[in-house]
């Protein structure tokens, strides 16, 4: 089942989203949190900053696990999504960063990486609440339409649109990794809690296909629907087709 929280726009939305991590810190001050990157996580986290900055929140004892990383990009890449969460939100709060894992894109032995990535999430005892986004296709995290659903960490090859999307933040599309490590299907819905951020039109398609079409591969985002606790924070623009 899908909690469908309508927001105005991308602040509100942001606003929102930071508010339910917030209450799942309080509440449990160890949370383990399954943290995403891109555009859209951007005012979240900033709200989250301002928080700990009123001294409204304690990261001291989260720990943390990222969805993904591109393979072949170093920590100190200003793409590689180790930087992105230190620049957006690692650095501002107490967080102890010896307790924050993404997967080592440095690593190009893929099998190893992969394996070894399972096991840290596997070492979390469960991720508290899972921070997704949404692509144009469908895909959470980096898994991209297929034919099925992967179950564990694993090395994927980026579509075109996938590359596309990315390249704006990169000098030229050709700079775009190919490759990235990603969490699972499984482990993704292995989270007690799932929280789905969308905003602006050009995500209206795909929410609608994720929330009214059919559960396949194909639009990795359906399978959330199994999930016995999802909560979707989406503006007005990305809620329009529905």
């Amino acid at each position: 089942m899908i909690q469908i929280i309508r927001t105005k726009d991308y602040e509100e939305m942001s606003r929102k989203a930071a508010n339910i991590i917030a209450a799942q810190i309080t509440l449990k001050k160890n949370s383990v949190l399954g943290l995403a990157t891109g555009s859209t996580p951007v005012g979240l986290y900033r709200c989250l900053v301002e928080g700990y900055n009123k001294g409204d929140l304690d990261f001291s004892q989260v720990r943390s696990v990222n969805l993904d990383e591109y393979q072949g990009l170093s920590r100190e890449h200003d793409q590689s999504y180790f930087y992105f969460m230190n620049d957006n939100l690692f650095k501002h709060v107490n967080i102890d960063t010896a307790e924050t894992y993404l997967p080592d894109g440095t690593n190009m032995d893929a099998e190893g990486e992969c394996s070894r990535y399972h096991e840290v999430i596997a070492s979390m005892g469960g991720v508290d609440l899972q921070l997704l986004g949404i692509g144009n296709n469908g895909h959470i995290g980096f898994n991209e339409p297929d034919d099925y659903f992967p179950e564990n960490t694993h090395c994927v090859r980026l579509t075109d649109s996938t590359i596309q999307a990315n390249a704006r933040f990169f000098a030229s599309e050709a700079e775009v990794p190919r490759y990235a490590y990603t969490m699972g299907i499984g482990e993704i819905m292995a989270a007690r809690r799932i929280l789905i951020l969308a905003s602006g039109k050009a995500k209206a398609p795909i929410i609608k296909e994720m929330l009214t079409g059919p559960v396949r591969p194909q639009v990795p985002a359906s399978i959330l629907r199994f999930h016995k606790k999802v909560t979707l924070v989406a503006d007005e623009e990305a809620l329009s087709l529905l």
